[in-house]
């Protein structure tokens, strides 16, 4: 805090550190709060949305219900430096708040200085959780010089996943003032008070338990060859469209996927975590579970892709290293399946507005499920097909050619008979075939450095030859059916992950072949 006279007028000012969002990135935001003598006004400037200009009449009963003295008399202006940054929401309410008790001399304004705070205050002062606070710690960790984070209860416990972070948790405007009261610095200007805030505590990182895999895949009758499928999918990281008579379980199988797949690692763990603690959908109990995103078949692109203004994050980011399921695929807007086209391909997605530019993470695995025809019975005795040719051919034709190419595994989910279904023994466990996929990506990493369906260009070439049988089966086939480049690759690919599960150091013919079958139209003879 500092104090200058000019002429007969005492001015003061004191500066907070905070952080806002820019895209997916937590940008150092600096709350500058400048109290002279005058008209008594209370002014907010740099860019801010309502909700942060709403700050002032939560600030100022904030203070007064919490006994402190706010500066009636006095021009208040605050600043939020870098002023070209837009910021929204109510996280910069508690660094206004201290800024104005710094400023006014009821704080040290030293010792704030190696710290950054986040938090909304409600009008008797109480703290709120706001979102992205483990995002906010990522990004204070990446500093040179990591800065100790001041944060609500449910946040900071959020915030202290984050290894090595130094985070404390504050219950009211109150603790965080007695905590840096200016009878409690020392000569360093940090504050140590003998006896801590009641409501003031600092937090210890846990070491992460392992997940809960959910759902267990041998609760699935049958269906050996889409148990197989997505065996396949989850060691090298595949898509999948499963399609399927009503009740055959295609739902049932999709959303068991995410228990097939590896664990997080703690990289992968924290950076799921970020984009969902990002979007306020952080769960602390689903730490370090693999998300399985299902958004309903009437969501929008902007709501799959993410956007908005400011940008914020869709369904395809909230699955970033685990699942997005589409139910219902046909039925999803053309404009939003054909906006799932880059993001499978380089596990990012850039969204471009006049004003705005973000990037988000993307790095899912897509399942998704249709029927094979309107009423859902193609190629069924009981009940029989009731559509005709033109209505099936229009509602497959929803999904593209380059959508379909993209999708690695094409999986038929056949409807079981009653007394198949009730006979049917039960099959692998989720936890037996994740320790299989487990091996097999394990297997690809030490060879490649990624999963297989991150192949691409000459690693591909490299890393994914046949021998020569399996080469000419792939040629020949190639041509017969004329598959396209992406999708000679993905069978490439596919295959490789087939010869890892089997331990295979090379591909071959039995590898080609069963690769092959999942390469097809959703109904090749219509």
């Amino acid at each position: 805090m500092l104090r200058t006279i000019l002429g007969n007028s005492e001015v003061s000012l004191s500066l907070v550190q905070s952080r806002a969002w820019s895209g997916a990135t937590a940008v150092r935001v600096v709350v500058e709060v400048h109290l002279a003598n005058g008209l008594p006004s209370f002014t907010l400037v740099g860019l801010a949305d309502i909700e942060v200009k709403e700050a002032r009449e939560r600030v100022r009963c904030a203070i007064q219900s919490s006994g402190l003295a706010f500066p009636v008399n006095q021009r208040i202006t605050v600043n939020l430096a870098p002023a070209d940054l837009p910021k929204d929401s109510g996280r910069l309410d508690l660094p206004i708040a201290l800024g104005i008790l710094a400023a006014s001399g009821q704080l040290d304004g030293a010792a704030l200085g190696a710290y950054e705070f986040a938090g909304e205050l409600s009008l008797t002062g109480a703290l709120r959780p706001v979102r992205g606070a483990l995002a906010m710690a990522l990004a204070v960790q990446a500093d040179a010089q990591p800065a100790r984070l001041v944060l609500p209860a449910g946040n900071a416990e959020e915030a202290a996943l984050v290894p090595g972070a130094c985070v404390y948790r504050a219950v009211h405007l109150r603790d965080v003032v007695a905590f840096f009261a200016p009878k409690a610095a020392s000569d360093s200007g940090t504050a140590h008070p003998d006896q801590p805030p009641q409501g003031w505590s600092r937090l210890q990182s846990s070491p992460r338990t392992p997940a809960d895999i959910g759902p267990d895949l041998r609760e699935v009758k049958g269906q050996a060859g889409a148990k197989r499928a997505l065996e396949i999918a989850a060691a090298g990281g595949h898509s999948v469209l499963l399609c399927g008579p009503p009740g055959s379980g295609k739902s049932m199988l999709a959303q068991r996927f995410a228990g097939l797949l590896p664990e997080m690692t703690d990289q992968e763990a924290l950076e799921s975590a970020a984009i969902r603690s990002l979007a306020g959908q952080f769960n602390i109990n689903q730490w370090g579970q693999r998300p399985t995103c299902m958004p309903h078949h009437t969501a929008s692109a902007v709501a799959l892709v993410g956007g908005g203004v400011p940008p914020r994050p869709g369904e395809i980011s909230l699955a970033h290293h685990g699942v997005l399921f589409l139910d219902e695929f046909p039925e999803f807007q053309r404009s939003a399946l054909e906006a799932l086209r880059e993001p499978l391909e380089t596990g990012t997605i850039r969204i471009v507005r006049a004003t705005h530019r973000a990037e988000f993470s993307a790095r899912f695995q897509l399942i998704a499920a249709m029927n094979p025809c309107p009423c859902g019975y193609l190629g069924n005795t009981l009940p029989a097909c009731r559509c005709s040719p033109q209505q099936i051919s229009r509602y497959q034709g929803r999904l593209s050619g380059p959508l379909m190419d993209r999708i690695d595994l094409h999986v038929d989910v056949a409807a079981l008979a009653s007394a198949e279904l009730l006979r049917a023994a039960d099959g692998d466990t989720s936890a037996s075939i994740r320790q299989r996929c487990a091996s097999a990506r394990t297997f690809a990493h030490a060879r490649q450095q990624c999963s297989n369906r991150e192949l691409s260009g000459h690693a591909t070439d490299l890393f994914c030859r046949p021998n020569a049988a399996a080469r000419a089966l792939l040629q020949a086939s190639a041509a017969r059916f004329g598959w396209s480049a992406r999708s000679t690759q993905s069978i490439l690919k596919v295959a490789r992950t087939i010869a890892d599960l089997a331990g295979e150091p090379s591909i071959g013919t039995g590898h080609m072949t069963e690769a092959m079958q999942y390469r097809r139209l959703v109904r090749p003879d219509l």
